[in-house]
């Protein structure tokens, strides 16, 4: 089977729908044939092998609110959809959706809905009509978790359609060796306790709220990451008086971000908006047996981390239900290992790349084999 993955950037572009695609693309090569269509950041396009997988990527001509817009997409989608049995959309990417519409390529139908669009509202709004035409077309729409269906204004139209497929992870990477422990013995540096985020330095994850939280916990925060608050961020630290406390470490490499969850105590992931629709970095701490706070979101984020059960979850935007969290688990170190312990075993039980893999495979397989609209299962795996 030929299947064509669609979205607007591919790896090196760091990103959490970019790592779910080289995932699929990586690890079902030997089942169907994989390529890739996207966008560069540049003017001028280009093809290439990415690890063995074939990446066209379209020059862009402008970015309009974080969507690259391309005059040479829509010939690239239409030429490489004539050789695919399946094009796999990776939303959101409006521009995907409206080149879809107008060059109506070859080919069945699949959407992994990731998130819905928050902002900007108004635009959202006049998008949705051409989101919906789209979504009427697709065979079948994957969701990582439920509550992305009930959550979602447009989704919600279009339940018999979706099946469930957890994002998972690959466990092993996450496994301590001799050199993950010094590497986490160093990062960790003698500190009483440490309270780690890791993730993009943007509007949605709420960082400010976590930054405010510490000054009632007595223990080291450590954000990796970078973005655009980083500056505004950093200022919040100053102003408060917390720079023995707050340590910002920039973008980590690959090969360290084990060490950095196994020298936390606890993980704290404080979003405060539906753009964050699951937070793939709750597996990869749950995976190294570390307890998760995580905010009460209408997304897949409690789907990953149930409360008091692999950690805890408060209310958004709450820097004292933050601080309330975090020092209980600190200062309860039987429940917090009690909840890392559970947390583990729940992603090794339902969380695996390995998962996943094998039920987009079995999607992929149904699709191919039945009609226009007839592709898609419904939540809970009925067909």
């Amino acid at each position: 089977m030929n299947v064509l993955q669609v979205y607007k950037y591919y790896y090196p572009h760091v990103g959490g729908i970019e790592r779910v695609i080289q995932d699929l693309v990586e690890g079902l090569r030997h089942h169907h044939r994989m390529q890739i269509l996207v966008c560069t950041e540049a003017a001028r396009g280009n093809s290439e092998a990415v690890n063995g997988i074939p990446v066209t990527r379209a020059g862009t001509f402008r970015t309009y609110f974080s969507v690259p817009l391309s005059f040479t997409y829509p010939v690239l989608m239409r030429r490489l959809a004539a050789d695919h049995d399946v094009l796999h959309f990776h939303l959101p990417y409006p521009f995907a959706d409206f080149t879809y519409l107008m060059v109506r390529p070859h080919g069945k139908v699949v959407v992994w809905w990731h998130s819905d669009i928050v902002r900007p509202k108004r635009l959202s709004r006049l998008y949705r009509p051409f989101l919906k035409s789209f979504l009427r077309k697709a065979h079948a729409i994957i969701v990582a978790a439920p509550q992305l269906i009930d959550s979602s204004v447009v989704l919600s139209k279009f339940r018999e359609k979706c099946v469930v497929i957890p994002i998972g992870i690959d466990t092993s990477r996450f496994n301590m060796d001799d050199r993950v422990s010094r590497r986490a013995a160093q990062i960790r540096n003698n500190a009483r306790a440490v309270v780690l985020f890791i993730g993009r330095f943007v509007y949605y994850k709420g960082i400010e709220y976590l930054i405010e939280a510490m000054q009632r916990v007595d223990a080291r925060l450590v954000l990796v990451g970078e973005g655009p608050l980083e500056s505004s961020l950093k200022a919040q630290v100053a102003l408060m008086g917390l720079e023995e406390k707050v340590a910002f470490v920039g973008r980590v490499e690959e090969e360290d971000i084990a060490a950095y969850y196994h020298a936390s105590d606890v993980f704290v992931l404080p979003s405060v908006e539906n753009t964050e629709a699951y937070g793939i970095v709750q597996l990869e701490a749950m995976a190294c047996g570390k307890p998760v706070i995580s905010t009460d979101l209408p997304t897949g984020v409690s789907f990953v981390n149930l409360h008091e059960k692999t950690g805890l979850v408060v209310p958004p935007r709450n820097a004292e239900a933050l601080a309330d969290a975090i020092n209980g688990l600190l200062g309860n170190e039987p429940a917090r290992k009690a909840l890392g312990e559970f947390a583990r075993q729940r992603v090794e039980a339902q969380f695996t790349k390995q998962k996943m893999l094998q039920s987009v495979h079995e999607l992929y397989e149904r699709v191919l084999t039945r009609g226009p609209q007839g592709g898609g299962t419904q939540v809970g795996g009925k067909k």
